[in-house]
This record gives structure tokens, sequence and C-alpha cells, in this order.
């Protein structure tokens, strides 16, 4: 008699089985070995590749900037803001496993994946530098900027007779990790993607790098490189590509220089 599912948690948010139909892009996330550069850590050999059996519903993605200001004494007004460094980014997603169709414990192995990501590689404790693997997510021909996984939170929602958990809902945070940025789609010229950022209301190109380059005035260069023609009519709901500083402004330099 094949084993029964027990629900502990309420319905599920999402319909059983693994399967996904064969014209799905899926996204992965892709684990490598750290190298060191520079100040930070590029992506190495690979580790390992943990596909995900279903596409998240949403990412989010923060940065921040430092700005000090330093008034002058007896000025009626506040000095200007200098800019004295950027955060790394941060992305935080939800990924859901599910294994009511084959009742087995791939749900469990998945999550354990996740949980690796958190510790130093073998290679890494070998060599006496005990560091985690870098990550790298990966959706069609975007991939997101290297990064470390800073926490992974499981939750087992269903689990058959014999006590094997067949769903569970993790929340995974990821945090930038400085060094070369890793190229994505040689056909685009190998230019690095830092984030996406979906539009909302009162979003405007000028804002947007002022919030992620520190100058408002990259609006130019940024609408150039994702072919917006009126930049003064942003669509909420449509996605802007924000790659780094030096390829958003050597994509758009003269031949030459």
């Amino acid at each position: 008699m094949a084993p029964k599912a027990i629900a502990l948690h309420g319905p599920a948010a999402a319909g059983g089985g693994g399967s996904a139909p064969p014209n799905l892009t899926r996204a992965a996330l892709e684990l490598y070995e750290a190298t060191p550069v520079g100040g930070g850590s590029k992506p190495g050999a690979p580790v390992d590749r943990i596909p995900f059996q279903f596409n998240p519903k949403e990412l989010s993605i923060s940065k921040s900037a430092k700005w000090e200001r330093k008034n002058a004494r007896g000025s009626k007004s506040a000095g200007p803001p200098e800019f004295t460094g950027a955060d790394p980014c941060k992305l935080t997603m939800e990924l859901f496993f599910d294994a009511t169709d084959t009742m087995d414990a791939s749900v469990v192995a998945r999550v354990e994946q996740l949980f690796a990501c958190c510790v130093p590689t073998d290679d890494s404790l070998g060599k006496k530098k005990a560091s985690p693997p870098l990550v790298v997510l990966q959706w069609g021909k975007v991939k997101s900027f290297a990064a470390f996984v800073t926490s992974v939170q499981a939750k087992y929602t269903l689990f058959t007779s014999e006590g094997t958990p067949i769903r569970a809902t993790c929340n995974l945070s990821l945090e930038e990790m400085p060094g070369d940025p890793l190229k994505q789609n040689p056909t685009s010229g190998g230019l690095a993607l830092t984030s996406v950022r979906t539009v909302v209301a009162g979003d405007s190109l000028a804002s947007i790098a002022y919030r992620e380059y520190g100058d408002p005035t990259m609006w130019r260069p940024l609408a150039l490189f994702n072919g917006i023609d009126d930049p003064l009519r942003l669509r909420a709901g449509a996605t802007v590509l924000l790659p780094t500083i030096d390829d958003l402004l050597a994509d758009h330099l003269p031949a030459g220089v």
C-alpha cells in the first residue's frame, strides 16, 4: 500500500507533482568554488547545481549606499551629502519543492543542498582557507551577481505516513561577494548584470540611476542600454536591467575611447 500524505500546516499553496511544462525555462543556482581576487572572491571551479522545481514567483533585490553630511558651524542649511561607499546587493527569494507524485526523499535532498551553501566547501577546508561556495542565480540567459548564502529557512509542510517530508518552502537570502563580475550571455558583449528592477509607480530612470549608481545623470546610458526610446514614459511593471557601472559606461563610449 502506498504511504499516505499527512498535511501539518493546512492546504498546500501549490499543486502536487514536480513536472513542469517542457517549454518552461527553469531557474537554478550554480555553485562555484570561491577564488580570491582583490578584496573579495570570484567564481572558480563549478561545485554543484541546484535546479528549481518551480520558478520563483518573485525576487527581491536591494542595494543601499552610504552618504555623510558635514554641517558647517553656524550654517543655516545642511551641507551637501558625500558618498562614502556602497553596501553589497542583497537578493531574497522563496523556493517551493514538492514530491507528492513520487513520495520519495527528493525534497529533503534539495533542502540539504541549500543548507550546504552555508558551510565551507571541502576544497577550501583542504587549503585551510574556509569559505562557502559562491552562488549565481541563472534564469535563461540572465545571471545574477556572484553571492554567498547568508541564510536558509526551510519549512516542511507535508509528510508521508512514515515521516518523510515531501513538501517544503524555503526562504533564501544571498549577499553580493565583491570581486570580478561573472559575465552573462556572450552574445550580448559579456556585460555583467548587477540586478533587475521592476518599475513601480513614481519611478523614473533618473531615480533608478540615483539609487543604483549614486548619480541621477546616468539615466541616459541606462536608457540606451535598455533600449528605452521615451524615458519620460516609464511603464509600471516594466523591468530595467542594471549592469555594473563600468559596463554601462564602456558600452556607450565612442569607439577607440
